[in-house]
């Protein structure tokens, strides 16, 4: 429990940060970047080496893309029988199905699980979340994005050239090479600094007024993302008879709050910024209350 404290002191430090009149305003923009170009990188670089290609990692691997199927279906039965508008309802089939697995999920699932639990959710982010946003989530923006503001050519290209895409292919080519002791010294510095960086950013950028007419979808949303996923994840698994780390980070993986870049992408795309952004914000709050839940599930059952 002292990670999890130490997550939502970074936190409450972003919060103060943003309340100081001598800090600049892009702070949080500053902060992802350095964490998405060096941090996320550097500790898929010491990690990737270490999953090893099993039955076992077919469950984290595959879990995002049944999430993704479960997930789609409920906004779209519930956009049509709520009437939401196409932006509302754009917003929610991109950032309910795309979790934050890597930003979010990596000092959670260090805090609950260990080390041992990265190279799992390697593979979920990897194979699962940062695929499917390449091809599910680029189709979505440029089906209901403003005028082709985010075309699926763009958006895969995007994917293609993302830091954490490109360390992951770098690392399982150098399996069989052993790193140097000094450049494993070097990856293990900068990673560490991959939760204090977000974790800052997530508290920077936290906002509380909302209109009333996002509340709706905004309580669904999240509904979804946070609480339906995971037990249905769970229940399926444990149904099937399957138990062991790899199964329990992928539970883990799938309570995760939307994920910060789509977000960003559905508010270029003319979508409904506001909700976009409430769905981004309010599920990491949420979220530290939800992921111990889900956490005590997974020992529970």
């Amino acid at each position: 429990m002292g990670n999890f404290a130490l997550l939502g002191a970074f936190i409450l430090l972003g919060m103060a940060l943003r309340r100081l009149p001598a800090t600049p305003p892009g702070l949080a923009r500053g902060l992802n970047l350095i964490a998405l170009y060096l941090s996320l990188p550097a500790m898929i670089l010491l990690k990737a080496p270490q999953i090893s290609f099993s039955s076992e990692v077919l469950v984290p691997a595959l879990t995002p893309w049944g999430m993704l199927l479960l997930s789609a279906a409920l906004v779209l039965a519930v956009a049509r029988l709520r009437g939401w508008s196409r932006e509302t309802t754009g917003v929610l089939l991109l950032v309910v199905p795309l979790g934050n697995t890597s930003f979010m999920g990596v000092p959670m699932v260090q805090a609950f699980f260990g080390e041992g639990g990265l190279p799992y959710l390697i593979v979920y982010d990897q194979f699962g979340t940062i695929a499917i946003f390449a091809t599910y989530g680029a189709v979505i923006l440029a089906l209901y994005g403003r005028q082709g503001a985010s075309s699926v050519k763009a958006v895969a290209r995007r994917v293609v050239t993302f830091p954490p895409t490109i360390a992951l292919v770098a690392g399982l080519s150098l399996r069989s090479w052993l790193y140097p002791p000094e450049l494993t010294w070097a990856l293990q510095g900068i990673a560490a600094t991959l939760t204090p960086l977000v974790m800052t950013a997530i508290g920077f950028q936290l906002r509380w007024r909302l209109r009333p007419s996002i509340l709706a979808p905004l309580s669904f949303g999240l509904g979804v993302k946070l609480l339906v996923a995971p037990v249905v994840a769970l229940a399926i698994f444990r149904l099937a008879g399957l138990h062991g780390l790899a199964t329990d980070v992928a539970v883990f993986e799938a309570a995760m709050p939307p994920m910060v870049i789509a977000g960003a992408l559905a508010v270029a795309a003319g979508l409904d910024a506001e909700l976009s952004v409430a769905m981004v914000g309010l599920g990491v709050i949420f979220s530290f209350a939800t992921l111990p839940l889900t956490y005590f599930l997974l020992q529970l059952f």
